[in-house]
């Protein structure tokens, strides 16, 4: 059901190495009965201390799954990240079977902007992303299983805008508009 994109940086893509992962990620296939034509996005990362890091993207039409995970081992690294990334979709399948939404989430990331030899604000990637309606509760599961410390939403109750956010304590805050 997958289709897989697999690219090593550093390392040449091995058709072993894109068998195991194939074999692995393929294994987060039965949470996915109703979702045709999803894709696994597999970056492959090997850096001069000899660790590999592995990511994982699996945009699909309601939540985006997403690990990445280090170790000295490539192998072991495409195990620990289809571990997280099973462990994501237990929570995510439990939660949504309490709520039985019928609308899903889409993929929030946030602007990267840095400051110019000038010192002024020098934009080098804009988004744009469509709000869901969700409530609060599902934005911070949602912004968990991305790994990012904040999450916008449109709030399910209000229809505005909101931004739920992890605080320094480990806490969620809230952000709602007017």
């Amino acid at each position: 059901m997958f289709k897989y994109n697999v690219r090593g940086e550093n390392i040449e893509v091995t058709g072993a190495i894109r068998s195991y992962v194939k074999k692995k990620v393929g294994k987060l296939e039965k949470y996915f009965s109703d979702t045709p034509d999803a894709t696994a996005h597999v970056n492959l990362k090997v850096y001069s201390d000899k660790t590999a890091k592995v990511e994982v993207t699996i945009p699909l039409p309601y939540l985006v799954l997403r690990a990445e995970e280090t170790s000295p081992d490539l192998y072991a690294s495409v195990d620990l990240v289809v571990d997280k990334l099973e462990r994501q979709m237990r929570k995510y399948k439990t939660k949504i079977n309490r709520k039985s939404r019928e609308k899903g989430f889409d993929f929030i990331v946030p602007d990267e902007a840095t400051l110019d030899s000038q010192g002024e604000l020098d934009i080098v990637r804009t988004k744009r992303v469509s709000l869901k309606p969700m409530d609060s509760e599902e934005a911070a599961l949602q912004m968990d299983m991305l790994g990012h410390n904040f999450f916008i939403f449109e709030d399910a109750e209000t229809n505005g805008t909101s931004i739920v956010y992890r605080r320094k304590d480990g806490k969620y805050g809230l952000i709602e508009t007017n």
